[in-house]
């Protein structure tokens, strides 16, 4: 079991850490969040059925986790470690100031415009989205064409 979760994870960490970077603004807040969200997949995983693809079972858990944890006053959770994995991403991330503006942007968006753009970003179907955040696909495709005229707005 052990394994398989650890194969999961490793497949599926740039989905994890793309939500760390949307939803956290520093290095240390994003790692914070990182560690968050793979403990909470542990700790999820053995009801992991295989109905849902691990990459969105993996995306509905960490938009979860980073909007709880986000809207919770003070996180008084300490990791002494820190993830080797998480400073090449962020580096690779951080080397375009296009993308940076980009996440900027995304991050002035409300946490549902996020999670629904953020899938989209990641080629999630609007099915998929629908099922994730439990909005109809209509209304997926509806918020899609809002949250993409406002990033058009606030980009220009």
């Amino acid at each position: 079991m052990e394994q398989a979760f650890l194969q999961h994870i490793q497949t599926n960490q740039k989905i994890i850490y793309k939500v760390c970077h949307l939803y956290r603004d520093t290095k240390e807040d994003q790692e914070d969040l990182f560690q968050e969200i793979v403990y909470q997949l542990w700790k999820a995983y053995p009801g992991f059925k295989g109905e849902a693809k691990p990459g969105t079972w993996i995306y509905r858990i960490a938009l979860n986790t980073a909007l709880a944890t986000y809207r919770k006053q003070q996180l008084n959770i300490s990791y002494p470690d820190q993830l080797p994995e998480m400073e090449a991403y962020t580096s690779e991330v951080n080397s375009s100031e296009k993308e940076e503006l980009l996440f900027r942007a995304l991050r002035s968006l409300s946490d549902s415009e996020k999670a629904v753009i953020s899938l989209y970003l990641e080629d999630f179907s609007y099915e998929e989205i629908a099922a994730i955040t439990g909005l109809s696909e209509n209304n997926v495709g509806v918020r899609l064409n809002r949250i993409k005229n406002k990033l058009k707005q606030r980009l220009n």
